[in-house]
């Protein structure tokens, strides 16, 4: 697909999108793009200094000044500290701005306002990656769509994805991720979507976000910032979800496989390397054979199903995208190794419902075969940590798991759920991810289901890669 250009900006224009102050240089230079990254930042760019976790972006003014780059953006507390006289006379633009982070937001809203772009944007606890990508997959024939890249859906992420906006897009797909208070409003207030989606409303992010009820507030706080006319794309299944749907004013369409609503799938049926279904539409029913496993991908493949609808593209056109689409590295994907073992890896990311889901998919697939789980902890839980993930252990022992590999902070609350829902203690094994993986390689024989998760810090990915080495496949890079 090829897109007209990027637009490019002016000092002016900097300044009054991040209400800063030029320090020096010339108020109508223009540059390119706007980046982050001083490694990569070309010549024509402006450079935004971020002060992020690891590296402060102060730090490599000098440099990129020294590689060519005439424009900077920059903290105003940080300005006391450089010399910015000394930039005059290589004629580059500084500007100051009180929060660099918070400018790159307003970079972005101000860009993505100048663009004759429309936004899908999505959230949840569960699924909004997955839902974001079937979006993109159901939309990119007919329109043309930018989409969220990896995970970028945070303060710096969202803003790079819209910054990446060229005068040919027509909509953008993006996601919006949070773990504290308020993040979401400012994702939303800086995408300014014509569509917003909810996937489900779950116990992630419970340490910054308190409980289910303040995890609810803080994805409803997306449909306060659609536009006017904007349509609400909602779980039907979801009782929360259901709640923020009475609640807000924006023109509501429900998914689900409920009665009321109005995208829903019938005669689900899992298969070993995905799911189909009946989707029913309001203009016609059309079967549906998706690639990805789970049954609970079939909700993330209504919502993008909806917004097809929304969009205007046909039952057809739903059709074929929602069927292209393959699942994204380390998010329930099933393969068969050469010696018989089958893996699902789900090691992206992890939460309660997400990890109960996933047991779920295995319980309907190993039919009469053994299957395992090896689990990472599930972070961010907060106080409520030890109790959800002794349930899990407990719901894993019930689910028919055969044998449970646990490591991490909370290892032993998995392994204690497990014990006391009557699983032998000789089929719970604790240990670092080399530990368990060595015993894997005793215990498995061909035939064996083995599910493996945990939350993104954790890189259960490491035992998937073990595996696939011992079984003489290429571990993914």
């Amino acid at each position: 697909m090829i897109y007209d250009h990027f637009i490019p900006w002016t000092a002016q224009e900097i300044v009054a999108a991040t209400g800063g102050e030029l320090l020096c240089g010339d108020i109508h230079r223009q540059f390119a793009q706007v980046s982050i990254d001083s490694r990569e930042i070309s010549p024509g760019d402006v450079f935004v200094a971020i002060i992020g976790d690891v590296h402060d972006g102060h730090a490599f003014l000098e440099d990129v000044i020294h590689r060519g780059i005439c424009g900077v953006v920059i903290n105003k507390d940080k300005a006391k500290e450089i010399k910015v006289s000394k930039w005059h006379d290589k004629k580059v633009i500084a500007i100051a701005v009180e929060d660099t982070t918070r400018a790159l937001g307003d970079l972005a809203a101000f860009h993505r306002n100048r663009t004759d772009a429309s936004v899908v944007a999505i959230t949840g606890s569960n699924g909004k990656t997955t839902t974001r990508n079937l979006t993109a997959a159901v939309m990119s024939p007919r329109f043309n769509t930018l989409s969220t890249i990896g995970n970028y859906n945070n303060q710096i992420g969202l803003p790079l994805t819209l910054l990446r906006l060229q005068q040919g897009h027509t909509w953008a797909v993006v996601e919006l991720g949070t773990n504290t208070p308020g993040e979401i409003a400012r994702l939303a207030e800086i995408s300014s979507p014509e569509i917003g989606v909810i996937t489900n409303i779950g116990p992630a992010h419970l340490e910054g976000l308190g409980s289910l009820d303040g995890v609810m507030r803080e994805k409803g706080d997306l449909l306060k910032q659609l536009k006017s006319d904007g349509k609400a794309i909602l779980n039907a299944d979801d009782r929360r979800i259901i709640k923020l749907a009475e609640q807000t004013n924006k023109a509501v369409v429900l998914f689900g496989l409920s009665e009321n609503a109005m995208i829903r799938a019938e005669a689900v049926k899992e298969k070993t390397n995905g799911v189909s279904f009946t989707l029913v539409l309001p203009q016609k029913r059309v079967p549906v054979d998706l690639n990805i496993s789970g049954q609970f991908m079939v909700s993330n493949a209504l919502a993008a199903a909806a917004v097809g609808t929304v969009v205007g593209l046909s039952a057809e056109q739903i059709k074929v995208g929602l069927e292209n689409f393959s699942s994204a590295p380390g998010r329930m994907n099933y393969f068969q190794m050469p010696n018989g073992i089958h893996i699902i890896d789900d090691t992206y990311n992890a939460n309660p419902d997400s990890m109960k889901a996933a047991l779920l998919t295995v319980k309907s697939l190993r039919a009469d075969n053994r299957s395992i789980l090896v689990a990472g902890d599930m972070l961010e839980l907060g106080k409520q940590s030890a109790s959800l993930h002794n349930h899990i252990g407990a719901l894993a022992a019930t689910s028919g798991i055969r044998r449970i590999y646990v490591t991490g902070e909370f290892a032993e609350a998995v392994a204690s759920g497990a014990h006391e829902s009557q699983m032998n203690g000789r089929d719970i094994f604790s240990g670092t991810k080399d530990e368990i993986l060595a015993d894997l390689k005793n215990y498995l024989k061909s035939g064996d289901w083995v599910l493996i998760k945990g939350s993104r810090g954790m890189t259960m990915e490491d035992i998937v890669n073990g595996l696939k080495e011992w079984a003489g496949v290429k571990p993914s890079a």
